[in-house]
């Protein structure tokens, strides 16, 4: 089907780097994204709107091909639903799916009564014995998830005792329960399988860096860099994943009325034996991930997602590129605290065929781009190895001026 139309759901990075893969597709003649930012604004036409029912009118009034949902909040709220109820396919899961995102304990639910490997967990409300559950799991950090959509940051891994409290009694007072979890050691990775009911892609594996400061140190954030093939992600540790990750959840997520389409997001912890544990899914493409796995696709991004919303993955090969891939993060003054909008963005460096600004909390007012967001841009390179790709990305980024703003400078360090 060539010459299709598209209608990006979205503000951030991850949607920009959609609209950039979307936009080198052969079989894509039209881009349109809502709400997009400055940088999908040169790409796409945007569309001021992020309700899901005026992005059900609007996707209907443009009679789009498909719909591409980045953010995980308009898939809990029945975004894909009301689409397929009206004949539009969505990249992107319904509701009673999304919930492996929007409910921490469902996701682990699901995850036991497939086997999928994951950390021991206690669920603890309001009648719970908090220093009991404490004890269960004392001698490591304690790793504590609140059971509600949290963008990225509703998740605290500790080893102050008195921390860990808090944030259980705060999350219990505000959400009527929590999550207490076994701290699993070793090292992370993420994965995102493109599945459908009739099969699924893994893409090549990323590593995220969620920490604030070098080092891994500081506060949580919805990351600050990424870096794709991620080294830690061995043939092996690929084999088991797929056969005790992947595969079980395929064929749970495949077998409902209305199977999963989209893309699932496997947050892994790899053990010392190469043995791989779920810490997390999320029911859309990760922030900044999206931005180093998409430039790595070789086949048509746009064939690949139309195939995932109406079911046609078994029939696609896809490609990748032999690279490596590498963003950083520029965030605003404060930022995962609160930060103020509006302050202008100079010295953005043009794109070239290997390294290019992804936008994410922007916005063009009078001509002048301005800051939106916590994360305002992300640079990102790919290059024939992971240093290369490094140098270019931070050789743009040390161009851009912005009051306040900052980034890491070690990202990819655990590979390099």
């Amino acid at each position: 089907m060539a010459g299709m139309s598209a209608l990006v759901v979205g503000s951030g990075g991850r949607e920009h780097a959609l609209c950039l893969g979307l936009a080198r597709s052969e079989s894509i003649a039209e881009i349109h994204c809502a709400p997009g930012n400055a940088g999908t604004a040169e790409i796409a036409t945007n569309h001021p709107f992020s309700e899901v029912s005026d992005l059900i009118h609007l996707a209907f009034q443009l009679d789009v091909d498909f719909v591409v949902v980045g953010p995980e909040a308009p898939l809990c709220d029945g975004l894909a639903d009301k689409l397929g109820n009206m004949g539009i396919p969505c990249f992107g899961p319904v509701a009673a799916l999304a919930r492996l995102e929007g409910s921490k304990l469902h996701a682990k639910q699901v995850m036991k009564a497939n086997n999928v490997p994951t950390a021991a967990f206690h669920v603890l409300g309001k009648d719970s014995d908090v220093e009991a559950a404490l004890d269960d799991f004392a001698g490591n950090p304690w790793v504590v998830k609140r059971d509600v959509l949290a963008g990225g940051k509703g998740v605290v891994v500790t080893s102050d005792r008195n921390e860990a409290r808090d944030f259980i009694k705060d999350s219990i007072e505000s959400d009527g329960q929590v999550l207490l979890e076994e701290f699993l050691p070793g090292d992370e990775a993420s994965m995102l399988v493109v599945m459908d009911g009739s099969g699924f892609v893994c893409l090549p594996a990323s590593q995220d860096h969620k920490r604030e400061f070098e080092g891994d140190k500081g506060r949580n954030t919805g990351g600050m860099g990424a870096y794709a093939p991620a080294p830690v992600y061995t043939d092996e540790v690929k084999d088991k994943t797929i056969e005790r990750i992947v595969e079980p959840m395929h064929k749970a997520l495949s077998s409902r009325r209305v199977p999963y389409r989209g893309v699932l997001y496997v947050g892994l912890m790899i053990d010392e034996n190469n043995d791989p544990y779920v810490v997390e899914f999320n029911v859309r493409f990760g922030d900044p991930e999206c931005q180093i796995t998409m430039p790595l696709i070789a086949s048509d991004l746009g064939d690949l997602l139309n195939s995932a919303a109406r079911d046609k993955l078994a029939d696609y090969d896809i490609k990748f590129h032999d690279k490596h891939a590498l963003t950083v993060v520029l965030a605003a003054e404060n930022y995962p605290g609160s930060v103020e909008k509006g302050r202008p963005i100079e010295n953005v460096p043009g794109a070239t065929s290997d390294s290019w600004v992804n936008h994410a909390g922007t916005i063009t007012h009078e001509g002048q781009l301005l800051s939106n967001g916590g994360r305002v841009l992300a640079c990102t390179a790919i290059a024939d190895n992971l240093g290369d790709a490094a140098s270019k990305a931070y050789g743009l980024i040390g161009q851009i001026e912005l009051s306040g703003s900052h980034y890491r400078t070690d990202i990819g360090h655990k590979a390099l």
